[in-house]
């Protein structure tokens, strides 16, 4: 006989003879999470063994030399053969094999292992738990084959390689297939709308004053450019109406930022020797670790900006920061930016820091019309202007 028990644990069962305690409960939460690691892991594990079957017959067909050792028709007959051998498993046709091939050429190469080795790093210090128990089954795949790999679906990594030209692009895409969960649907239209040009190209420091992983992050998720497309602002608009108005649409704010972003707050105030300071807005990046101070300015890059903004960092860094934080990150935003100016204004400067611009922002026309008070102060005065001249 068995009963719902709502007292402490609401999803246990209770049956005869069985006392429940806060023991117990800890020790079914220890077996629900050993059971839910044990699930990635084996997820993690079936995908991995494919795609490093996948390697070795592309290098099996590199190494080989298959072509020119068996013929032209080499790969046409193998995927003949390894249907014929396994009739009820997909992946064997010719376009397939041939892009093993090509995927092992793409992925191979010393430049490529290293970015790959590089990728790695990051999901390691970034506690990513699919590769950590990636990590832990590493030892039982082909030796060669780049653990990080085991991260993407086959089918990715095929657009991937056929739509990148390059070892960075291809790497970019990788990383946000994995940071982002992207669907093979996501990652098209990423490549379509060639994301990896337009993202991770703001003007910065990074490199200088950040860790290797850190600095590579640091630059992906800034841009170059911001689209503020989605808000509207008065003619004139002041940096206070900017705000104003990103804060009113944070969601599509925080889309255009990028994955990973987290809103703390708009005009965050500090106090610094008795004296408000406030941050224009103040954001925490997840992946990143760090927090990330967003200076706005409806101006072009002025270099005064610059130092503004390092002492915004700095107080971060003081009083926010915490012992397991990243150093925090500033990103001034402006209508417009010279990289000369932006180089020479960063000089000196060692806090790590970013100069993007924005456009689009949408203009209301609703302030060229007077107001109804306007109108009805002007009819007062026009009437009063008639009853002068009639006296």
């Amino acid at each position: 006989m068995a009963d719902i028990s709502t007292n402490n644990a609401p999803h246990i069962v209770r049956v005869k003879d069985f006392k429940i305690d806060t023991d117990y409960v800890a020790w079914l939460s220890e077996i629900k999470q050993r059971y839910h690691s044990a699930q990635i892991k084996a997820a993690v594990k079936v995908n991995t063994e494919k795609l490093a079957f996948n390697w070795s017959v592309g290098r099996d067909l590199v190494i080989r030399k298959a072509e020119e050792k068996w013929g032209s028709g080499v790969v046409e007959q193998l995927s003949f053969d390894l249907r014929d051998a396994f009739p009820n498993e997909k992946g064997f046709g010719t376009t397939n094999l041939w892009a093993m091939k090509k995927w092992y050429l793409f992925f191979s190469s010393p430049d490529a292992v290293e970015k790959l080795h590089q990728l790695g790093g990051e999901l390691q210090n970034s506690n990513i738990e699919r590769f950590i128990k990636l990590r832990q089954v590493g030892g039982e795949i082909e030796p060669d084959f780049p653990l990080v790999l085991g991260l993407v679906p086959w089918r990715h990594q095929v657009n991937i390689i056929t739509k990148c030209k390059s070892i960075d692009e291809a790497v970019f895409y990788l990383r946000e297939c994995i940071l982002g969960g992207w669907s093979r649907q996501t990652l098209d239209n990423s490549l379509k709308a060639n994301l990896y040009k337009v993202q991770g190209k703001a003007i910065s420091n990074f490199p200088e004053y950040l860790p290797e992983a850190q600095s590579r992050m640091a630059q992906e998720i800034t841009k170059d450019n911001y689209d503020f497309g989605f808000v509207t602002v008065p003619v004139n608009y002041k940096e206070e109406q900017l705000e104003a108005a990103l804060e009113q649409n944070i969601t599509c704010f925080l889309l255009e930022l990028d994955t990973g972003f987290a809103f703390v707050g708009r005009q965050k105030e500090l106090i610094v020797g008795n004296r408000s300071r406030k941050i224009d807005m103040l954001f925490y990046h997840i992946r990143l670790k760090a927090y990330v101070v967003v200076e706005l300015k409806v101006k072009a890059f002025d270099p005064e900006y610059a130092g503004k903004l390092n002492y915004y960092v700095n107080a971060v860094d003081e009083l926010l920061k915490g012992p397991d934080d990243n150093p925090t990150i500033g990103l001034l935003i402006c209508s417009d930016k010279d990289e000369t100016d932006v180089r020479w204004a960063f000089k000196g400067i060692q806090t790590p820091m970013g100069v993007a611009s924005y456009d689009n922002v949408r203009i209301s026309t609703s302030n060229l019309l007077p107001s109804a008070e306007e109108l009805q102060a002007r009819v007062r005065l026009v009437e009063e202007e008639i009853n002068k001249s009639n006296n």
